[in-house]
């Protein structure tokens, strides 16, 4: 009788109808807020100091690695159409011609996108249910690309999306947008500098228009969305693109009408997960969808990640259709007769495969003639202006590729290092080609940048000569250019000077002390700082790329060799090298300012201790390079050498991973003092450790006074 009690049923109607009066209250606020939440700047003003405090810590990805590359796999039979409208590569705001072209563009990308992901993963049943339109910015309204433009409306269009096709709706409802892109001039200009993440202005903006899609997925009647919680936005220009993903439950907003975007911002700082990827190039230079580019891809997925939000899990699973990888794999060896049946375990590597990529297979060409070059064989070198020979005095290796010490036909007596590099069209085996490109051809390169430049010092290597091998016998090389038949036609040479031993040798014979040491680091940091001064960093800094020269010379000094990893731009990558590579170029595959110097600090320490860890992985070495700084490991060794190695150490320490420019000048000074090269005045003479002879008129080093001293009082 309890539970039938009228005054039960009372109690219970009244609470069903005060929650629902509170959840209609709730729900006219939110159509408030949303209704006066216009202004992205105010809104993104308020966010500065959470944004510099994230920058600290870096935005995580929406997506990491695995997850992309799985992607990439399922897409590898998904057909994606060729972009008939393309954006202007040398994009800019100037020309409304360029930014009609740019929304175009953008409106065929996500159109090509959404519809073959579409009937790729959830197959052809059913009309396709998405379309396409701009964003009007004062009216907050969609229009098709084409309609803007022509009715005069391009100025104030500022961002596209993919929304559900609802032709009831002339103007689109927020509430059915599955996704929305940005179209800003520059976003890869505008990312940090330390980062390739978008920087305020541009991340504000994304987020003030992913809050008002979640706040209009809250108030649709229609739920069509699965999951309203969470919003992928795209940055783009016309060749780079990121995604921002914004998730958070919209409730738990506090609706004050009369601090409108102040509440927003608490929102963002309290109640949503911000993940950013980084900015990646999405077109090519012809300004046409990259597709299988890392950049393409995260904006892919964040379109498959929207669908699924409407759709629903797809019939064809991204796992589903890239387990089919190895089998496409499979036919397509077979289609171009790569395997010669002795398959080893799943048949995915052919016998011959010396590669650790499935991608790569080594066939070898019986009929090409293999260079084979010794001491006294002659190389003939032309190049824009004369033919030139070379004999070969001597072959060298670097540990990895071999180099050659030869003589100039006509200037018998003197000598030269001679790179030989692969023939162009000559692919196996990949990562030895690879290296010779490096070592020849973007060596070449850099040198004749350097020339170009003006930047002369006795530490860094000099470009004599560049060109290609005049082979024997008649070229039939074609008359519009390329290369014959022959198998060394068009095989690129590079001639630098000086010659000298490689610090690696010298360690071999023994001949590297520590006397040697802060020469060697002299040295280096010369070669480096005029480097430096033209914007180029060495970013492969290791024994084999360092050379003492003493023939011919009163004092012998070092050069700073092997340039074909040099850093111009951000986009280039240096070497990973487990034991010379800084702990920022591990860490971020980047360098900072100090990173060659610390580079610097491993090859002194390593050469002049002995003692060479065994590292196997990235983590061990970040881990031996943790542990050895904090314990002051490496400060203590160099300081056996010279206090100023000891002092100069602790300055990379301190420098390392930081935007501090590299003091090059005030520690290229005090080693020269150390060398007694400056202030010559200087003399300090001690007679059988009684007295002190000093000069009045001249200046002294402290340290080295009060060492005198300090032998005195012992």
């Amino acid at each position: 009788m309890e539970e039938g009690s009228p005054d039960r049923a009372s109690a219970e109607s009244g609470t069903k109808r005060s929650s629902v009066s509170s959840g209609t209250r709730s729900r006219s606020h939110r159509r408030d807020f949303l209704r006066k939440f216009v202004d992205a700047d105010i809104f993104t003003e308020r966010l500065g100091d959470w944004f510099s405090a994230n920058t600290k810590h870096i935005f995580e990805p929406p997506f990491d690695l695995t997850q992309i590359q799985n992607f990439d796999y399922a897409l590898e039979g998904v057909s994606f159409h060729q972009l008939i409208r393309m954006p202007n590569a040398v994009y800019a705001s100037t020309s409304d011609a360029v930014e009609a072209t740019a929304y175009l563009a953008m409106e065929d990308f996500l159109h090509a996108s959404a519809k073959s992901l579409w009937e790729a993963f959830w197959g052809e049943d059913g009309p396709y249910p998405f379309s396409v339109a701009c964003l009007h910015r004062a009216s907050l309204k969609f229009y098709p690309a084409e309609k803007a433009i022509a009715g005069g409306k391009l100025g104030n269009l500022c961002a596209t999306a993919v929304m559900l096709d609802n032709t009831g709706q002339s103007h689109g409802k927020w509430g059915h947008i599955l996704q929305l892109a940005l179209l800003r001039p520059h976003v890869r200009s505008l990312a940090m500098d330390s980062e390739t993440q978008p920087s305020l202005s541009v991340l504000g903006e994304a987020i003030f228009f992913a809050l008002r899609m979640l706040l209009s997925r809250t108030l649709s009647r229609s739920n069509v969305l699965h999951n309203s919680n969470s919003v992928f936005m795209v940055l783009a220009d016309s060749q780079y693109g990121g995604v921002v993903k914004v998730q958070g439950d919209v409730t738990n907003l506090d609706c004050d009408m009369n601090n409108i975007y102040g509440c927003a911002a608490e929102w963002i700082k309290e109640h949503s997960q911000i993940s950013v990827s980084s900015v990646d190039r999405i077109w090519n230079k012809l300004g046409n969808a990259n597709w299988g580019d890392i950049g393409a891809l995260q904006v892919l997925m964040a379109t498959f990640q929207c669908i699924a939000q409407f759709a629903g899990m797809p019939k064809h699973s991204v796992d589903d259709l890239a387990a089919h990888h190895g089998p496409r794999l499979q036919i397509r060896r077979t289609e171009r007769k790569l395997e010669d049946g002795r398959g080893v375990g799943n048949g995915l590597f052919p016998f011959k495969q010396h590669s650790v990529s499935p991608e790569i297979v080594e066939v070898l060409d019986e009929s090409k003639e293999a260079m084979k070059l010794e001491a006294g064989s002659v190389l003939w070198l032309e190049d824009s202006e004369w033919q030139r020979g070379f004999q070969i005095n001597q072959v060298l290796s670097d540990g990895e590729l071999h180099f050659y010490s030869a003589m100039p036909v006509e200037e018998p007596g003197r000598s030269l290092f001679l790179y030989v590099g692969s023939h162009p069209s000559q692919l196996e085996p990949a990562l030895e080609d690879m290296n010779l490109w490096y070592q020849v051809q973007r060596q070449t390169k850099i040198l004749t940048l350097m020339k170009q430049r003006g930047l002369s010092s006795k530490n860094l290597p000099q470009l004599v000569a560049s060109g290609r091998i005049i082979h024997p016998g008649k070229c039939r090389k074609p008359s519009s250019g390329g290369n014959c038949d022959h198998p060394w036609c068009g095989t690129p040479i590079l001639v630098t000077n000086p010659v000298g031993e490689l610090v690696a040798d010298l360690l071999t014979d023994g001949k590297f002390g520590s006397e040697e040491a802060l020469r060697c680091c002299h040295d280096c940091l010369s070669a480096l700082s005029t480097a430096a001064s033209a914007g180029i960093r060495h970013g492969d800094i290791r024994p084999e790329n360092v050379i003492r020269v003493s023939s011919g010379v009163r004092h012998p000094y070092y050069v700073l060799i092997g340039w074909g990893h040099a850093i111009l731009e951000e986009r280039d990558r240096p070497v990973m090298n487990l034991h010379f590579s800084s702990t920022y170029a591990l860490q971020e595959g980047r360098l900072c300012s100090a990173s060659d110097a610390e580079s610097l600090v491993y090859l002194l320490f390593f050469t002049t201790s002995g003692a060479v860890p065994d590292l196997d992985s990235v983590e061990g070495a970040l881990q031996w390079r943790e542990a050895s700084w904090s314990r002051r490991l490496i400060q203590q060794t160099l300081g056996d050498i010279s206090p100023v190695l000891k002092a100069f150490a602790d300055y990379v320490d301190s420098l390392c991973g930081t935007p501090y420019p590299m003091d090059y000048e005030i520690w290229l000074k005090r080693m020269r003092r150390r060398f007694h090269e400056e202030d010559h005045g200087k003399e300090v003479e001690v007679s059988d450790l009684s007295t002190v002879q000093i000069t009045r008129t001249q200046w002294f080093d402290t340290a080295e006074v009060l060492t005198k001293l300090k032998l005195l009082d012992g």
